[in-house]
This record gives C-alpha cells, structure tokens and sequence, in this order.
C-alpha cells in the first residue's frame, strides 16, 4: 500500500495577465520521493512551486499538507534583511528539537562564518545561507528552486552529497542536468500549463519528452484531417438528408473548437552563431605566465597552447581567478611575467558572467542591434531585427521591452543572441548556461560543436563541459593550473576526484598519472631535415607577408562602391583573399607542426 503523500497539489489553474499558466497542474509528493520538476522558462515552475510552498494562492484546485509534516522553501532570491548575522538568519529557520549545532555546521561547509552581515552579501553568499536555513531542520519535504544558482563546483558537489544523504522528500528545480540526473527518481513536465509525470530520474526525460511530443504532433495531424473530411462532406455531399447534415455541422463546430483549443508546442530557438574570417591554427600561446593579486597568486608558471578548432573548458572553485586566465588568454590583461601569444586574424565574441553589457534600460531592440538600425548581418546576410527576435523566442511586442524588464532566462537569451550574432571565429563564454532552459541548453551545445572556430568556456555545469569540451583546464590551487584531455568526467577519472578534490592527493598522484601515459621512444623521432630548418626559418616571413596581402585585400574590398564600379574586379580580389588566407592558414600548420618536432627533440 502506497504511503499517504506529504503534500498534494490537484487541478490547480491559475491566470496570470490574462494568460492561462497552469490548467489543472498536479504535484503529488509522498515520503522519500525525488522529484525534478522541469519545463521551459516561463512555464511556471517556480509559481507552482509557490503554491506548494504556500507563498502564493491559486484561482482553483486543492493544496493539501499532511499537518504533521515539516516543509521547508528556498526561492530564487532569499530575502535576508532582517536579520543581523547569516547564523541568526539560519537558526530562525529551526524548530524547537533541531540540533542547533547543524547550523553552524552549515554555513562553515558552504564557506560562511555565521558572522556575516545581510546587507554585505553577495548573491552567491546569500543563496548559500538559504540553503543552510532550509537543510538546518532536516524538514520531511525540501522545496528547492535553482539550489545551484551562484554555486561553484565544490559548492555543487557538496550540496549534491549533502542532499543525497537526506532522508527528506524533494522537489528539484535546475538547470543542471547532472544535478537532477544523480538525485530525482520521477519526473515532473510542466508543459502548457498542465503537468504530466515519468515516475523514472531525469536521465530519461528527454527520450520520454520527445515521445510525447511527437505522439502529439500524430494527434494533431489526425485531427487536422478530419476537419478536412468533414468540410469536403458538407460542400459535396448529399443535401437532401438536412438533418445528418445539421449534425455533421454541429460535428465539425466541436472538432474546429478542439483544434482551436489546443495549446501548441511553443517553437524553439533557432541558435547560429555568426562565423568571421578563419583564424590562423595558433589561437594563443601561454608561455611561463604569471599573474598575482598582491601576494595571492591567480596564474603561476602556466604553459598553454590553444589551437585553431579547441575547445576548452576552464573550471575551478569561486575565486580561482577562471575570469582572470580568460583575460590573460585573450590579450585583455597584461601578465606580470612571460608571455602570452595570440594568433593571426582573431575575431572575437564574448559572453560575460555578469551579463555586464545589458544595460537595463536599452530596449530589446537596441541590444540586438546596437542601436541605430533595424537590421542585423547573420552570415553576411541581413535579417531584420523582428525575425531575429523570433529565432530566440521573443514576439514582436516586445521590441521595446527594456532588457530590465525581462525575466533571468530571457535576459541570458538576449546576451546569447547579441554574442551570436557577431562575426567571430573565438568564442569566449563565461558561464553560458546559467538561467537557460534545458531546451535552450541543448541547442547552445549543438551550436558549440558545429561552430567552425575556438571555443573557450568557464562553466560549473559538468554535463555541459562532458558534451562540449576537448580539453579542461583545471584549478589545482595556489596558482596552478592542469590541463586534461576531453570533458569534466575525463577530468575526473584522470585526476583522482572533482573540483573539490584536495591540490595535495593530485600532486602525490600525479607522478603515476605521468607514468601511465605513452611516451615516444627516443629512437621513434625523426631529425630536422636541411629542409625543415630551412622552412622553420623562412615561415614567419612568409606568413608575416601573406597577413600584409590580406590586409590590402580587405582594404580594397571594404570600399562600399567597389562591386558597383567595377564587379569582375571585386569578384577577382574575393578569389585572392579566399587563396591568400588559404596559404596563410597552410604555412602556419606548417609552422606549428615543425615548431613543436623542435621542441620536442630539444626538450
């Protein structure tokens, strides 16, 4: 006999702006249950979950929650403010009983004291007191919305663990797929305003989702057709049996009204990033790099090779100075010692962590573009700004919506698409996937891997660097830095443990780990030949006169008037630029791959 739920949501409807978001939802949590609650933004995840919570009413339905049961809330943005210190703040949430010592415990495992004061908190710290208020109690059900929002990886794996070892009932909102992967047992859709449930993890949702969807799609055909069937009876069927025809008729209203009432699939995003010129094969070169904050170092002794097609995660703890490297890496920051050596014709796009170019009051519009114009270049081709908006899920009345004014998930929309539709052949993304949905995450991962030029990514989503990385570089602490081959996983099983592994069980593993790996035999390498040296001399003059050639192409191409004055000129200096930047990318591989036989037999 199944055990009586802990809390009950049914037929729950609620208008929101005279827009139907939830129609009849449900949410049924018995005791031990582990259940990720999913679904687009704006879908209405975090209102149901409110009203399960209690924080919210609803137009109608039925809320039940067993009396005897404990409950406990985090939302999105805890408010901390009236209290003096985060401990104050965490033991308020204890109820007469609750061991008073877990709070403390707490705070110090998510890296807080209990001495801080609210109004000085940032939003990673604030969300780490809330997370310490809400498990202090231990409560029978945990209603979490985005626990992982703010936190590094350490954070994440600690809280992952801390969670897993709970006995209480849950209720998962996130985007971490890893996360509600390792820690949901069902699955709850909230899709169109009604809720359906897969009583399997997470890990299955996508397939089930799809099934779903496309079933749905065979429904709406099935429907659409014999609409169709009974139109043509009406036109060309047999009149004098007015009464079979009366009802057919009323037949037909009932099936239009059918079709009119479904709910459609909202569309999904259409994400292509703008690819620029190609870039040399050496994206950039860190040779003996250092770099320190006072006497806190960020980067010591780093040595990097980043190559034309890479991509490259950067992953480590709060503080690590992952933002820092990017800056060092991109020439945006100045060593304090050694050098760094960036590739030839670099066209870059950055998405930042902070959304820092998203001037609240620009209108939508106007940070697609710009401003000053309606229209984008996509591809070298022109799109009008209304389309765009389209391709990401944005309608026509909400060109001059400021960017204020939209929600977490649409503003990293708005930031994706502005830094998408730059021309570039480097992509630098720094934490790309906070407040996305999982559908968007998939296609940002699509775009990743059919993205023709380098990409490098920090990020704390470990199955977002699994399916997009050919290399992590990784934080070992006190200023050094690991590079390993292929995703955060790889990481993982080359290193011994994840971020939150100790620096000192790497370095005493890390003898082994050079061990195991192949070395060349001595005898298996070929000598520099007469013409190899010869080549390694003469290269970077070639390639040095090919970038000149290039550069007066481009000048001579950027006259607006040329195609229009003279079109055989202009299509024969295309042609030269497309074979000049061929030779160039050729000699540079060449250069590279002689460059590092040098090395490798000198060293």
């Amino acid at each position: 006999m199944a055990a009586a739920p802990l809390l009950s949501l049914q037929d729950i409807s609620l208008t929101f702006g005279g827009t139907q978001l939830l129609e009849r939802a449900e949410l049924i949590v018995s005791p031990g249950q582990r259940i990720a609650l999913v679904g687009r933004n704006g879908s209405g995840k975090s209102t149901l979950l409110r009203i399960a919570a209690g924080e919210v009413g609803h137009d109608s339905g039925q809320r039940f929650v067993e009396p005897s049961a404990t409950l406990r809330y985090l939302p999105q943005e805890p408010d901390l403010s009236a209290y003096a210190t985060t401990l104050a703040y965490v033991e308020a949430g204890l109820a007469p009983g609750d061991d008073p010592h877990r709070a403390r415990y707490l705070l110090e495992s998510l890296g807080l004291s209990g001495e801080e004061s609210p109004r000085n908190l940032s939003g990673g710290e604030g969300r780490r007191a809330a997370l310490a208020r809400v498990l202090a109690p231990r409560p029978d059900v945990l209603l979490l919305d985005e626990p992982t929002n703010h936190l590094d990886l350490p954070a994440i794996e600690w809280l992952q663990s801390e969670l897993d070892s709970l006995r209480s009932a849950m209720v998962l909102i996130s985007h971490d797929r890893r996360f509600l992967s390792d820690l949901s047992r069902s699955t709850v859709w909230l899709d169109r305003g009604i809720t359906r449930r897969l009583d399997r993890s997470f890990s299955a949702f996508e397939a089930w989702r799809d099934e779903v969807l496309e079933q749905e799609e065979k429904e709406r055909h099935k429907l659409d057709r014999q609409i169709v069937r009974e139109e043509h009876w009406l036109r060309y069927g047999v009149t004098a049996r007015r009464k079979r025809n009366v009802r057919r008729l009323e037949n037909l209203s009932t099936l239009r009204r059918e079709r009119r009432e479904q709910r459609g699939v909202i569309g999904n995003v259409s994400m292509t990033a703008s690819a620029g010129r190609t870039s040399g094969a050496l994206v950039a070169e860190a040779e003996r790099v250092n770099k320190a904050y006072g006497v806190r170092p960020i980067v010591r002794d780093l040595n990097l090779r980043v190559l034309r097609g890479d991509r490259l995660g950067i992953v480590g703890p709060n503080g690590a100075g992952k933002t820092t490297l990017i800056k060092l890496l991109t020439g945006l920051m100045a060593p304090d010692s050694g050098t760094v050596k960036l590739g030839s014709a670099l066209e870059m796009a950055m998405l930042d962590q902070g959304r820092a170019r998203l001037d609240p009051e620009t209108r939508l519009r106007d940070a697609l573009t710009g401003g000053g114009s309606d229209t984008l270049q996509i591809n070298g081709q022109p799109k009008h700004v209304v389309g765009y908006m389209k391709d990401w899920l944005f309608t026509p009345e909400q060109a001059n919506t400021p960017i204020g004014k939209l929600s977490g998930g649409e503003r990293a929309r708005v930031a994706l698409a502005r830094a998408l539709s730059l021309p570039s052949n480097l992509l630098v993304l720094d934490e790309p996937t906070n407040d996305l949905d999982l559908e968007t995450l998939d296609l940002l991962e699509e775009m990743v891997a059919d993205y023709p030029g380098t990409v490098i990514v920090v990020s704390h989503d470990r199955d977002f660097l699994d399916r997009v990385a050919t290399s992590v570089l990784m934080s070992e602490g006190e200023g050094r830095w690991t590079e390993y081959a292929g995703g955060y996983s790889d990481m993982v099983a080359q290193r011994g443990g994840g971020v939150s592994a100790r620096a000192a069980a790497v370095t005493r593993d890390a003898p082994k780990t050079a061990a195991a790996a192949p070395q060349p035999a001595p005898a298996a390498r070929r000598k520099l030949s007469f013409k190899d040296k010869h080549a390694l001399e003469t290269l970077p003059a070639e390639i040095e006169k090919l970038e000149a050639e290039i550069k007066a192409l481009n000048d001579a191409l950027a006259d607006g008037n040329l195609y229009a004055r003279d079109p055989n000129a202009f299509a024969t200096k295309s042609k030269a630029l497309a074979d000049a930047e061929s030779r160039r990318a050729a000699a540079e591989d060449r250069w590279l791959e002689l460059e590092m036989l040098r090395e490798e037999l000198e060293g």
